[in-house]
């Protein structure tokens, strides 16, 4: 089973390589500046969300990124799942699976009701991963987002 790790500010050095080439990968345009910014809260304890490192800490293969907030419908808290990065060199191994087993279990000991994620459209492989663990499309329902 893959080791999953509450990441603090220690982790930063190791973290920040994993999250730089997720964003490389997916196309995102920034700055290590940027996500120094937007992680250091997250691995201070911040009670926004947290960063899970997978694996050795010494040598992590991965992490999860969970957002939280509060949700009438659900009931109370509510996780997003903002960036969940594996290695592309030990991907396909049932890391990603393993991981999205384990996490609902971890989350709902803390009163967490609903766990949400967004997926590509046209990613029909990763959907088939998210829906064997639960997810399931909200058949009324997009995300859209507002830039501020």
């Amino acid at each position: 089973m893959t080791a999953l790790h509450l990441a603090s500010a220690t982790d930063l050095p190791r973290l920040l390589p994993l999250v730089s080439a997720f964003h490389a990968e997916y196309g995102l345009k920034i700055d290590d500046d940027h996500r120094t910014q937007a992680l250091t809260p997250l691995l201070e304890g911040s009670p926004y969300g947290a960063v899970w490192i997978m694996g050795p800490t010494i040598a992590p293969i991965g992490y999860v990124i969970i957002t939280f907030g509060w949700s009438v419908e659900f009931g109370g808290m509510e996780g997003f799942v903002d960036e969940i990065y594996v290695r592309p060199a030990v991907r396909g191994r049932g890391i990603a699976t393993e991981v999205l087993e384990q996490l609902p279990k971890v989350l709902a000991d803390s009163g967490m009701r609903a766990l949400h994620m967004e997926v590509d459209r046209e990613d029909e492989k990763t959907q088939m991963i998210y829906r064997r663990q639960g997810f399931k499309p909200r058949d009324r329902y997009m995300l859209m987002t507002q830039q501020m």
